[in-house]
């Protein structure tokens, strides 16, 4: 049986039959502001209840930032930083555990020290984002995402990655992390009525018979991530999706 890491967000549980496989690359992909980041909490926050060790490499806000929101959504990570959690500062670049440049070597070399110190056994890993290690060379994308699967699968981490998308077109810049990860998480949004929505779908999950529909989600303080349910699509919606 495929032993699986709960997410932290159980309706998101319920439409990968229970969690993500242990040991899985997963890609979280969308626009900025439709909830990949609050997922990345969530998933870090059950680690540490479930006793896992997380390691947390955040490249485009600070390491208080990440931990301001965590505060917000009534996740307890700051009290474990530093004993199960391990946060890894790639955009102030200041202190022990941050990374001094953009680079994939630096990169993986401090998350091996992290888990190095972290101890045997299950542990988690978030990148948010790998998109800021291919700023500058986005065709270089897809094989950037490969080398750190390849790398980083030795070492028994189960792996969130999220991965920006443009506003404008609502797609990936070059060949993304999505197309080496077992599994792709999209988020997505548009405007309901003067009012913003947010959307989740699987696109893919290995060893899992997932769920196929497009579930509206919100985002509340104290509470962080929640699956409302799935969405009827009509036809005139589907045109905006499929992209």
């Amino acid at each position: 049986m495929t032993e699986r890491l709960s997410t932290g967000v159980k309706g998101l549980d319920s439409m990968i039959e229970g969690g993500i496989p242990k040991g899985f690359f997963v890609a979280l992909t969308g626009e900025p502001g439709t909830g990949k980041t609050i997922l990345c909490l969530h998933f870090t926050d059950e680690g540490l209840k479930s006793g896992d060790g997380c390691i947390y490499v955040t490249t485009e806000e600070s390491r208080e930032s990440i931990l301001n929101q965590a505060d917000q959504f009534g996740l307890r990570l700051r009290e474990e930083l530093g004993k199960r959690l391990i946060l890894i500062d790639a955009l102030m670049g200041e202190g022990e555990w941050s990374l001094r440049h953009l680079e994939l070597d630096e990169l993986i070399e401090k998350v091996v020290e992290a888990k190095k110190v972290l101890g045997y056994g299950r542990a988690r890993l978030v990148i948010d984002s790998m998109s800021a290690f291919w700023l500058d060379r986005p065709a270089m994308a897809r094989r950037y995402s490969y080398y750190v699967k390849k790398v980083l699968s030795k070492w028994d981490l189960t792996i969130l990655a999220t991965s920006q998308y443009a506003i404008s077109t609502s797609e990936a810049f070059g060949w993304g992390v999505e197309h080496i990860a077992d599994g792709i998480i999209r988020f997505r949004r548009r405007v309901v009525n003067g009012m913003l929505k947010r959307f989740v779908i699987v696109e893919k999950m290995r060893q899992t018979n997932h769920d196929l529909f497009m579930h509206e989600i919100e985002i509340r303080p104290n509470q962080g991530l929640r699956v409302l349910g799935p969405i009827g699509l009509r036809r005139e919606d589907e045109r905006q999706f499929r992209r």
